[in-house]
């Protein structure tokens, strides 16, 4: 139990089998809570929250390590004017409250403070002026965590910052495995991976290569009794300086109903497919039968 929320709370659905199940194992195969890690990505500071924030709470409640990066420093975020030069403290402050209430521990809470609007161009182990890109802390940070599973937000036509974010994880979680860079920490593999959805709707690309319906394009779900969300919304309007923001987006949860309970919707995906050739070489050997005819 934890910050009033059990694991009761939540229900585990795979989209592809069509099974559902009160075991994570449906979705993180191999769990086992007491060596859990979980690192999810936050793009901005509320994104890990409003698009995780149910995973976050079942992490807790099951007595397993939550870990959140949040990359950009908020400068960008400031609805008002004289806002500007101190929006950053401000948002530290306001995200601080909003994961404590929760029940995050800070030490838990990792800030790269990357300018908003500007992730991308940080990307990389070296920058043109030989400077450290993004590679060196996402490595070394994530060697430090050891998480056994991997959050990052979706890429597919959402904030930039987002897209930048998800490249990141999806290519540099893979490294944080292998033998390399090893004077930044001791490697060690992820598990799984999954993505989630701040606001857009994930890439058709699983959908359709699943056979699913090209508009069912998460593959797994966190199904939440309303009291999860409510706790989520509590949490959400601790960013008192986003209020024109956030009066939208808590109207826009209600989207997430279904039956009295609320939807967050995840993409099992594996980051490093290794390429099958077994396919090609059936379809060179029925070619060269057809030749020989």
């Amino acid at each position: 139990m934890h910050s009033g929320i059990s694991t009761e709370n939540f229900t585990f659905y795979d989209l592809n089998r069509k099974v559902k199940s009160k075991d994570p194992n449906l979705i993180f195969e191999g769990w086992q809570p007491e060596n859990e890690r979980i690192a999810i990505l936050s793009p901005h500071d509320d994104d890990a929250l409003l698009g995780a924030g149910y995973l976050l709470l079942y992490t807790l409640a099951a007595g397993a390590q939550a870990h959140i990066v949040i990359f950009c420093n908020g400068c960008g975020g400031y609805s008002k004017p004289e806002q500007k030069g101190k929006i950053v403290e401000i948002r530290k402050t306001e995200s601080l409250n909003a994961y404590k209430k929760l029940g995050l521990k800070e030490k838990n809470i990792n800030r790269f403070d990357y300018p908003d609007f500007s992730l991308r161009g940080f990307i990389g182990l070296f920058l043109p002026k030989n400077e450290k890109g993004t590679t060196f802390k996402t490595i070394y940070t994530l060697r430090k965590i050891r998480p056994t599973r991997m959050i990052i937000p979706n890429e597919y036509r959402e904030h930039l910052d987002h897209e930048a974010a998800s490249c990141i994880g999806a290519y540099d979680g893979p490294q944080v495995g292998d033998p390399i860079l090893v004077d930044i920490g001791e490697p060690f593999r992820i598990k799984t991976y999954l993505k989630y959805s701040i606001w857009g709707d994930f890439s058709p690309e699983d959908s359709l290569v699943k056979n699913r319906p090209a508009n069912l394009r998460s593959n797994v779900a966190i199904v939440a009794d309303e009291e999860v969300e409510r706790k989520i919304q509590a949490s959400v309007m601790e960013f008192k300086s986003q209020q024109e923001i956030i009066r939208g987006l808590i109207k826009e949860r209600e989207e997430r109903k279904v039956k009295g309970r609320y939807l967050e919707l995840y993409l099992n995906f594996d980051p490093r497919p290794r390429l099958a050739y077994e396919p090609y070489k059936k379809a060179v050997e029925e070619i060269d039968k057809l030749s020989d005819l």
